[in-house]
């Protein structure tokens, strides 16, 4: 729904008046940055492109935004909507780690068919498409051979929603699936189906430093050698010191000399390691050209939890570390109302807003708006996405926020979405559509 302060109809050719874009989303700045990193400006819109940018007071006439913020449409980097919106009728019991992976292997052997996975699927992209989010990447379990029906839904999805939300898909099962004949069939299946290589491996115990982990890893890195394929990878997401498979990947990309693009999420045993072997691990990591996507809320949600007991600790990664060291970092949505994460809505203002409270984000707020928009769109390949630059597409998000504290303060749901310049019109799907799907009295 278009909020009553924006125009239900817009011109080919507008001004954007008086507006403030977070420098680090935009190309070519016609201004100084403030003490937030936001910059005055005005934009001009032309057929469904950026014509122009401006200095703020340039336009002659056109929308007066009054200072509120003009951010690209959002990049999720890291999703799973092939789990989407089971919570109703597989919750976790006990929100930890291991009922999450209890409840989901119990759901996905009993209810994970085409006609199951398509309509929470498309329920978590018409979420996503309402809060502003132009492109996912989403995770999709890969048990070969009963994983056949995640990848045709994700093939159908791709197409039915050119236009409205890039798609791209990466498989996720344990690195051990990937040692016979079923793991040379998934990787042929991500082959074809033009998606990124993944798997899951924790590390614990000392795990990654054992030479039958050591050849799994390289027989899994020779799969996507051999097809040309990205990795995205699940790695250490637990509180467990010992989990040193991040390690073990930047050292083993390094030996290989990969090329291809990696992408490392969760991580989240880092926090709990000795300075020393953090800092080590992130500079090889930095040496490897790896990026890392962090997931706040899903890893504050399950990381150290047990009952009775106040978590001692946040769950993320070693997000500035990381950035200082110049690896890029990028949030995203992770679960959604699945057992992994019982809440979220595909809302990237959310995860951003969450980020920067549970990661210290703010002083100085700086380039980490690029971390849901700039940062994941070049990590995962997205042209065209998450940056303002004339010549991209006007795919924008409006914000009557003037200062990053009105932003982070409030959900914005008066959002303005403009999708190739003009106001999308739509409102997230109510839940209740999914009773039938979900077996909801």
């Amino acid at each position: 729904m278009i909020p009553a302060w924006f125009p239900n109809a817009v011109p080919p050719d507008i001004w954007l008046r008086n507006a403030q874009v977070p420098a680090a989303v935009l190309a070519g700045a016609p201004g100084p940055e403030d003490v937030e990193g936001l910059v005055r400006l005005d934009l001009r819109i032309t057929d469904g492109r950026i014509a122009a940018i401006a200095g703020a007071g340039t336009a002659p006439g056109g929308i007066d935004l009054d200072r509120g913020q003009v951010w690209p449409c959002f990049v999720d980097g890291h999703v799973h909507l092939d789990k989407t919106q089971t919570w109703p009728r597989q919750p976790n019991p006990d929100g930890t780690p291991a009922g999450a992976r209890k409840a989901v292997i119990a759901d996905r052997g009993k209810y994970y068919s085409q006609n199951d996975i398509e309509p929470r699927f498309d329920f978590g992209l018409r979420c996503a498409l309402a809060h502003g989010t132009a492109a996912i990447r989403t995770h999709l379990d890969s048990y070969w051979p009963d994983a056949r029906a995640h990848w045709a839904v994700f093939r159908r999805m791709r197409e039915a929603w050119a236009g409205r939300i890039d798609l791209q898909a990466v498989s996720i099962c344990p690195l051990d699936r990937f040692a016979g004949d079923d793991g040379l069939a998934l990787a042929d299946e991500v082959a074809d189906s033009h998606g990124i290589l993944g798997m899951t491996t924790s590390g614990e115990g000392g795990r990654a430093s054992s030479p039958e982990f050591q050849a799994l890893l390289d027989r899994f890195f020779w799969l996507a050698e051999q097809r040309g394929l990205a990795l995205d990878l699940h790695l250490d997401e637990t509180g467990d010191a010992s989990s040193r498979a991040l390690d073990a990947v930047a050292r083993t990309a390094l030996r290989r000399g990969f090329k291809a693009p990696i992408q490392v999420g969760h991580v989240c045993s880092l926090s709990v390691q000795t300075e020393a072997e953090a800092r080590a691990t992130i500079g090889l990591c930095a040496d490897a050209g790896l990026r890392v996507i962090n997931l706040p809320m899903c890893n504050m949600y399950l990381q150290g939890r047990q009952a009775d007991r106040t978590p001692r600790w946040r769950g993320i990664t070693m997000v500035h570390e990381f950035r200082s060291a110049g690896v890029p970092v990028s949030f995203a949505s992770d679960n959604c109302r699945d057992p992994f994460y019982a809440y979220g809505d595909y809302d990237m203002m959310e995860v951003y807003r969450e980020a920067v409270r549970i990661a210290q984000l703010d002083h100085r707020f700086g380039a980490w708006g690029a971390s849901v928009t700039a940062t994941p769109a070049d990590s995962c390949g997205f042209a065209d996405r998450g940056c303002i630059a004339v010549g991209a597409p006007a795919d924008l998000v409006l914000f009557r926020a003037r200062s990053m504290t009105e932003l982070l303060a409030r959900p914005q749901s008066d959002r303005v979405i403009l999708r190739t310049g003009k106001p999308l019109d739509v409102s997230v799907p109510d839940f209740r559509e999914l009773d039938l799907v979900l077996g909801v009295p």
